[in-house]
């Protein structure tokens, strides 16, 4: 088969891979029809990391069929249309039983694209399947449906939950990437009062007002009023960069909520000198997945075709390394999510 392989900072090939195979008796195969391309690819691609070993298959993103499982498989069978999460998780240990699958003790956690080969090829072999995968729905067309294997829950999981939004809230997004706007979409089914968007891309901070932002703008205005008025209840940090976390702490009020969703690939000053009188709760932390399963049956028509309108571009599988490029110049090009999909 063919996969993008990462052969060290900077050094992304498509080429002729091994096939997978089961190796655990928990495993599944999936032929990859639709995935994607995420800043954590990005990174990856671009500076390397420490548990990924050149000659690893890239990508945690993905929606495909089933071709084989291992024996201790019960939830999914060849044949089944699945989505594949971005973590692994065993189901059975004390951290998966809470709902925090990126801890999980038996070997779990993000291991697609990191620790093992990962979704960027025309097949993926996939740890613990059966709390790995979920059933496609036969309504959810597969290009949104691979929104479900990471966009999703990081925005609801990290930002929504975690930044604790609620009725009457005023919400403050820092940044309008498809994490970002995922969050404003879904943050809007718990009827905060006012939703604010803030981005560098004009082009998305229009997306974000065509989908409920009572104000989107470029950091400036909006920010400063903020930070001289009453203040946000619930800053969601989703651009990832040392500046927009300061915008956050900015912009939250006294007894405000930072939830971080941004994959920080440098290192970010915490302003303890000024945050700690505000008496500001940060939450941070990598997606866990777990409320897939609850995403899945909550978000409603309408949502979904909210969500639909963060894929701006469609490839072909084979194209990945042009979705990289465009990843990698998103914000100038106000691009939002690449997918690739098998011919």
């Amino acid at each position: 088969m063919h996969g993008f392989v990462f052969h060290g900072p900077g050094q992304g090939l498509w080429e002729t891979v091994d096939d997978p195979a089961i190796e655990q008796p928990t495993d599944a195969l999936v032929r990859v029809e639709t995935t994607s391309v995420c800043t954590g690819d990005l990174l990856t691609l671009r500076e390397g990391a420490a548990d990924v070993k050149p000659g690893t298959v890239l990508g945690h993103e993905a929606v495909g069929e089933i071709v084989e499982v291992g024996p201790e498989v019960h939830a999914v069978a060849p044949g089944d249309e699945v989505i594949v999460s971005s973590i692994s998780a065993c189901g059975h240990c004390v951290r998966c039983n809470e709902g925090t699958y990126g801890q999980c003790a038996y070997g779990g956690g993000w291991l697609l694209g990191h620790e093992v080969n990962g979704t960027q090829a025309e097949f993926v072999r996939v740890p613990f399947a059966d709390h790995s995968t979920h059933k496609l729905p036969y309504t959810l067309d597969r290009g949104t449906a691979v929104l479900f294997s990471e966009v999703l829950p990081a925005a609801f999981e990290l930002g929504v939950r975690n930044g604790e939004v609620g009725p009457g809230a005023v919400v403050a997004i820092i940044g309008a990437g498809p994490v970002g706007l995922a969050a404003l979409v879904i943050g809007g089914m718990y009827t905060p009062a006012r939703t604010i968007v803030v981005d560098l891309s004009p082009r998305r901070l229009e997306v974000a007002t065509g989908l409920g932002a009572d104000a989107a703008e470029l950091p400036g205005q909006l920010i400063a009023e903020l930070a001289e008025g009453p203040g946000a209840d619930v800053v969601v940090e989703a651009a990832g960069s040392a500046d927009s976390f300061t915008l956050c702490t900015r912009a939250v009020r006294s007894g405000g909520h930072i939830a971080n969703i941004g994959m920080h690939g440098a290192s970010v000053t915490l302003h303890l000198e000024e945050l700690w009188r505000k008496n500001v709760t940060i939450s941070i932390g990598q997606v866990d997945t777990s409320s897939t399963h609850w995403l899945l049956k909550a978000l409603a028509p309408k949502h979904l075709e909210s969500l639909s309108r963060l894929i701006t571009r469609k490839l072909d599988l084979t194209e990945v390394g042009h979705a990289y490029e465009i990843l990698s110049t998103a914000v100038e090009d106000g691009a939002l999510k690449t997918v690739l999909q098998s011919a």
